[in-house]
């Protein structure tokens, strides 16, 4: 964002401004109004809240309820900021066992939402939505019945009725998370398939999802044309160790490692990306938690500074934020922790320049918010709680 120049201006070109009444110059330009949308959980969450986003101070205000469907938890915006997609996260959409997505219109002048269109998500509680890198598909984990699905998207940003997908299927992971902190009862949902998350690679040729009840990643090349999910060879790969649930990824700015978050074993793993393939290949581990912790935590939202050089991860029970120091060849290394004043962190929400992180606190009801320090990378809590019912995710409008 600009600031405000001065300008230093000759006698004779202050003669000259006091008697034009055209101005040789224009003021700069007031930034653009940005919106900040959080997704919520029903009872405590009523839907979908818009605020106003300050990019300077990092400040939420005016919070308005803008969308009031049920359990509008999981969200992605068009790159353009002119659509956002919303996943309810429901099994019961229009009497049947499916969720729904929903493409809504974002007024650029207040930020209110008017719903384009809202379609079945191929399976039950859509729990992460993604766009491809050009924008004109959405892909969607079902977690609650292990689908992945891809849904074509027009130039109105429209979804179209009928997308593709693809069924999780196998044995279900170990019931106890092999890796976890000694005392750990991180045991949940190694039941059956759970699809995670589901993201394209930055050139949109290949796409990876994750199966937190399965066990496993799995590697898919994504149809340029139809956006349709295709076995890759392999078709996935283990997890890092036996019951850690994986959970989400991001990839590193250059494009050659992923780092993932296992949930129930709290560790987090870098994998090696082979672009000409669009495989992964495992190669470090390090816990999400201090090295005496001991008890049970399960590991949730994790987003990646824009230089690369530092991940943080939110830890539910643990109730903290941990930073990871990183390098671009996968190499990780404890970086510290802060608590998030807040109950169940859900996910991290990092601002567009870097300098704010956002926690979800789902069981205690608020957003926090953090300044990130320039190269050190530490978080310090700024005094500022966000009064929020169950909120699941944020998402800052373009």
């Amino acid at each position: 964002m600009k600031s405000n120049y001065g300008f230093m201006i000759s006698g004779l070109t202050a003669a000259m401004l006091a008697v034009s009444a055209t101005p040789l110059y224009a003021a700069p330009k007031a930034p653009a109004a940005r919106y900040a949308y959080v997704g919520t959980y029903n009872p405590n969450g009523e839907g979908v809240y818009r605020f106003d986003f300050n990019g300077k101070t990092g400040a939420l205000t005016n919070r308005t309820l803008v969308s009031q469907l049920p359990n509008q938890a999981q969200m992605v915006a068009a790159r353009d900021g002119h659509t956002l997609y919303i996943g309810n996260e429901i099994d019961n959409y229009n009497g049947g066992k499916h969720g729904a997505v929903a493409a809504y219109h974002i007024n650029s002048q207040d930020g209110s939402l008017s719903l384009i269109n809202q379609v079945d998500s191929q399976g039950a509680g859509p729990v992460f939505l993604s766009l491809t890198p050009k924008g004109d598909h959405l892909l969607v984990a079902n977690y609650i019945s292990g689908v992945v699905a891809s849904f074509p998207i027009d130039a109105g940003g429209k979804i179209g009725e009928t997308g593709s997908s693809q069924q999780d299927s196998g044995p279900a992971g170990a019931g106890k998370p092999a890796a976890a902190a000694e005392g750990s009862f991180a045991v949940s949902d190694h039941n059956g398939p759970h699809a995670h998350m589901v993201a394209a690679d930055p050139s949109g040729k290949f796409a990876f999802s994750t199966d937190l009840g399965l066990d496993r990643i799995y590697q898919w090349k994504l149809n340029d044309a139809t956006g349709a999910l295709e076995a890759n060879d392999p078709p996935f790969i283990n997890a890092s160790s036996a019951g850690a649930g994986p959970r989400h990824f991001v990839f590193h700015p250059n494009g050659k490692v992923v780092f993932l978050i296992n949930e129930e074993a709290s560790v987090l793993t870098s994998y090696r990306f082979d672009s000409a393939k669009g495989t992964l290949t495992q190669l470090h581990s390090l816990s999400s938690l201090p090295a005496n912790f001991k008890g049970t935590n399960f590991a949730a939202g994790i987003v990646l500074s824009k230089d690369g050089r530092h991940l943080y991860v939110a830890n539910r029970l643990h109730n903290s934020i941990a930073q990871i120091n990183v390098t671009g060849e996968g190499a990780m290394a404890w970086g510290g922790e802060i608590w998030t004043r807040g109950d169940y962190p859900r996910t991290l929400t990092m601002s567009p320049d870097g300098r704010y992180i956002f926690a979800m606190n789902q069981r205690s009801d608020n957003i926090t918010r953090f300044r990130v320090a320039g190269g050190s990378g530490k978080l310090a809590f700024v005094d500022d709680y966000i009064p929020v019912g169950s909120p699941s995710q944020m998402v800052i409008a373009p």
